[in-house]
C-alpha cells in the first residue's frame, strides 16, 4: 500500500502515546512476556514509523516485561533449496564456499519486514545464535531466553521458543494472520508428526567460515490459519484494534498444545 494511501485512511496520526495505549486497552500488561508479530502497513499511518512501534511495545511492557521477535535469516541455507527465486545448480557450490557467516550483529533478518530489522538493532536487545531461526528479546528475561539455541532443531523446546513457553509468554498478532505465528512450528516438534531433513548454513568455526549441516524437521504452514481460527472459536482470544490494525492477544502455551493436538489428529 502507498503511503498517501495510508495516510488517506488514517483519521488521526498514531503515536508513541496513542499506540501505548491501545496496547494496554487491549490487554498487554507490564511485566508480562510477549512474543510479537507486526505489519506495519496494517497499522495506518505512524509519526516515527517503525521505530515508534517498537518504543511502544517496550513502554507497554516496561523492563520489568520480556519483548520477544523473530529475526530469522533464511537467506543462510543452501541454494538447493531457493526458489524465490532460484538459482542455477553450478552456482550452488561457489555460494556454500563463498556465504559470510552467521554473526548475530551483521547479518540481516530477512523476508520479515522492517520491524524485526530494526529492533535487533535497538539498545539492549539480544539475539539467538542461530544461522537461519534467530530470535530476538529486549527485558528483564532477554538474555535468559536467547543465551543458548541450538543449531539442530531450530525452533523446539530447547530453542528460545521453548523458554518462551516455559515463561507463559503471550502472543501479539499485530494486523498479521495466524499464518505469521511462529509458536505453531514449536507445535510441529510437539506433534512428533513431520519428516526429518538436514539444511545447511555457514558458521563461523575457528575464525573462518564453514559449511555446516544440521539436523531439523520439514516446517508446513499451510494449516497454521485453519488452526489459528479453529483455537480462536473454542479459547480465549482478545480481539481489538491497534491503531487500524485488527489485532490477537492470546496465550502462547495454550496455542502451542491446541495446535499440536490439532496437528496429531490430521496427521494421523
Amino acid at each position: 500500500m502507498a503511503e498517501k494511501d495510508v495516510i488517506a485512511e488514517t483519521r488521526f496520526p498514531n503515536t508513541l502515546a496513542s499506540l501505548t495505549t491501545d496496547l494496554h486497552d487491549l490487554g498487554v500488561k507490564p511485566g508480562e512476556t510477549l512474543l510479537v508479530h507486526v505489519s506495519m502497513k496494517s497499522l495506518g499511518w505512524v509519526s516515527g514509523g517503525p521505530q515508534t512501534v517498537i518504543q511502544a511495545l517496550m513502554d507497554a511492557l516496561t523492563s520489568e516485561g520480556t519483548l520477544v521477535i523473530q529475526t530469522h535469516s533464511p537467506t543462510l541455507s543452501d541454494p538447493a533449496e531457493w526458489q524465490n527465486p532460484p538459482v542455477p545448480e553450478h552456482w550452488h557450490e561457489t555460494i556454500r564456499q563463498t556465504m559470510p557467516a552467521y554473526d548475530p550483529e551483521k547479518t540481516p533478518s530477512t523476508y520479515l519486514g522492517v520491524v524485526p530489522e530494526l529492533f535487533r538493532k535497538f539498545p539492549d536487545v539480544h539475539r539467538s545464535h542461530h544461522p537461519a531461526f534467530s530470535i530476538s528479546a529486549w527485558g528483564k528475561n532477554a538474555r535468559e531466553i536467547t543465551s543458548e539455541h541450538p543449531l539442530d532443531y531450530s525452533l523446539s523446546d530447547h530453542s528460545p521458543l521453548g523458554k518462551a513457553y516455559k515463561l507463559d509468554a503471550k502472543v501479539l498478532l499485530l494486523g498479521t494472520g495466524y499464518d505469521a505465528n511462529t509458536s505453531f512450528h514449536l507445535s510441529e516438534y510437539r506433534a512428533g508428526t513431520r519428516n526429518l531433513k538436514e539444511n545447511g548454513a555457514p558458521l563461523q568455526v575457528e575464525g573462518a567460515p564453514k559449511w555446516t549441516i544440521y539436523k531439523d524437521i520439514e516446517f508446513d504452514d499451510d494449516s497454521f490459519e485453519e488452526i489459528g481460527e479453529q483455537f480462536e472459536q473454542e479459547k480465549m482470544v482478545v480481539t481489538g484494534k491497534i491503531g487500524l490494525a485488527h489485532s490477537r492477544l492470546f496465550s502462547m502455551p495454550e496455542a502451542v498444545d491446541y495446535a499440536a493436538e490439532w496437528l496429531k489428529s490430521k496427521d494421523h
